[in-house]
């Protein structure tokens, strides 16, 4: 077989595998109008249809809320603890002030590791009280934080999911405090 036989057949086949591809996903969104007349689809809340989740706008019960500098706010929506030994803390950080802000320096911490990688909540620490102990960030392999980084400027009004990862505290531990610079401290309950 040539070289020019083999390119040929291999474009072929990479034009019908697309051509296939493009007729499914042309199938799975037809239907069009079929959804207008099923009972489900014209459900409201109250007549007993599904409710919004938190992602569709309702807000959940945060764990803590933290005040931070020039009207920043950061909402503390989870703390779960997973098998492998971390706890995940999630939220988002929100602009309540009038002006556009940016997100302190500060809160990336002052371990030249950290800041090398850019704004991040990477100064964040979770204080065990009971136990005497405080968790840091993690880190990856590289020494980036694992957490929310490229944090930057807020308008007003607008809203940022964050996250960040520490060590699990011994599960005899569900509550603890959480710190992050230039914000207050707050006690989230971790679950899992």
């Amino acid at each position: 077989m040539s070289i020019r036989f083999t390119a040929k057949a291999r474009r072929g086949m990479v034009a019908l595998t697309l051509a296939a591809g493009l007729a499914l996903g042309v199938a799975g969104c037809g239907g069009g109008d079929d959804d207008k007349a099923s009972p489900s689809a014209s459900a409201s809340p109250g007549d007993g249809g599904s409710k919004p989740s938190a992602q569709e706008g309702e807000p959940e019960t945060p764990l803590a809320e933290l005040k931070g500098i020039e009207g920043l706010l950061l909402r503390i929506t989870s703390a779960e603890r997973d098998a492998g030994g971390f706890v995940t803390v999630n939220g988002t950080v929100k602009n309540d002030g009038a002006k556009s802000v940016v997100i302190p320096p500060q809160t990336s911490g002052d371990e030249t590791e950290v800041i090398k990688h850019g704004p991040s909540l990477g100064g964040a620490t979770l204080v065990d009280s009971k136990g005497k102990k405080r968790y840091y960030v993690l880190r990856d392999t590289d020494g980036r934080p694992l957490t929310t980084t490229g944090l930057g400027n807020l308008e007003p009004g607008q809203t940022l999911p964050v996250f960040m990862q520490f060590p699990a505290p011994p599960t005899s531990t569900a509550e603890a405090v959480l710190q992050v610079p230039t914000f207050s401290s707050g006690t989230i309950k971790i679950s899992g």
